[in-house]
């Protein structure tokens, strides 16, 4: 069955917008579904539908006669996607994608980050669950690495590109993966619009995959500057995570990614047909014209 209606959880987002405007311009008809608080604004074009999000009743009653629904709940909120979920089986909707993203949760499930992301993880085993309970009903899980746009406007990552500083982790030379807010939204639709090759699949995709060399590389040579270069162990980076989580302060998370990220040999980056986007029909993205991109927004 085509895809033609499709509501999108948390439409207002730095992420839920890029979703928004994706499937706009792929041609769907396009609900968003948003907190009775909410103050926020959206297109002309879409159709907004204010809810209680912890009443099941309430968000089946904005998703019902929808086609497909997409979460773009944020991490800390993901604890409470199962609402989201049961609403979406409640109103008989085909197609769910969870909110997921970031780094793929259910394949670290046993790792220091993964625990972190133990919501995520249930929330997909609950779906794939529900999809053999109802043959008319499926998902995609959809990752995508590092965040890049966000992650470089970010002066508390490692790089701060207003006070021309980074932060290198072990050597610097471990590839990782990483993917602009924008790409997501693109892929988001790109599934949507290949609904029987993506029912009930979890997919990684990169925009790009890099190391942190070569983005330090690209961003002296576009800014024409030297940046304040310091370095950091992998271990000490995850020490840091480790007395954190040791105090309940699950900013820790920030800290474990890095390391998943950037340690010497952690071996995380997307190898070959591991990353999807061939599969959609996607390339993939300049670097150095997103990093291009960041530099006029931040400077």
């Amino acid at each position: 069955m085509a895809i033609q209606k499709v509501a999108v959880i948390g439409g207002s987002g730095l992420l839920g917008s890029k979703v928004v405007d994706s499937l706009l311009n792929t041609g769907f008809e396009v609900t968003v579904v948003s907190r009775n608080e909410s103050l926020a604004i959206f297109p002309d074009n879409v159709i907004v539908r204010r809810v209680d999000i912890t009443s099941v009743d309430s968000v089946k009653d904005a998703v019902t006669g929808q086609d497909a629904v997409v979460s773009t709940a944020t991490t800390i909120a993901s604890g409470g996607q199962k609402v989201i979920i049961d609403a979406v089986i409640a109103a008989r909707v085909p197609r769910f994608i969870p909110s997921e993203f970031g780094i793929p949760s259910r394949q670290n499930r046993d790792k220091k980050i993964g625990k972190i992301l133990a919501a995520k993880v249930q929330n997909t085993d609950y779906l794939i669950e529900l999809s053999k309970q109802h043959d008319w009903f499926s998902w995609t899980g959809l990752s995508n690495g590092l965040f890049l746009d966000s992650n470089l406007k970010n002066p508390y990552s490692f790089i701060d590109i207003r006070n021309r500083k980074f932060r290198v982790v072990d050597s610097g030379n471990e590839p990782y993966s990483t993917t602009s807010l924008s790409f997501i939204g693109k892929t988001v639709a790109s599934i949507l619009k290949k609904p029987e090759e993506t029912a009930n699949r979890y997919l990684n995709i990169a925009g790009v995959t890099t190391t942190q060399n070569e983005v330090l590389r690209i961003v002296e040579q576009v800014t024409r500057d030297k940046f304040d270069v310091s370095h950091a162990s992998s271990a000490d980076v995850e020490k840091i995570g480790d007395d954190k989580i040791a105090n309940g302060d699950f900013s820790a998370f920030g800290n474990y990614l890095e390391q998943f990220l950037f340690a010497d040999g952690a071996g995380n980056a997307l190898k070959g047909d591991e990353n999807a986007i061939g599969l959609l029909g996607l390339e993939v993205e300049s670097l150095e014209g997103v990093i291009k991109t960041v530099l006029a927004e931040v400077e």
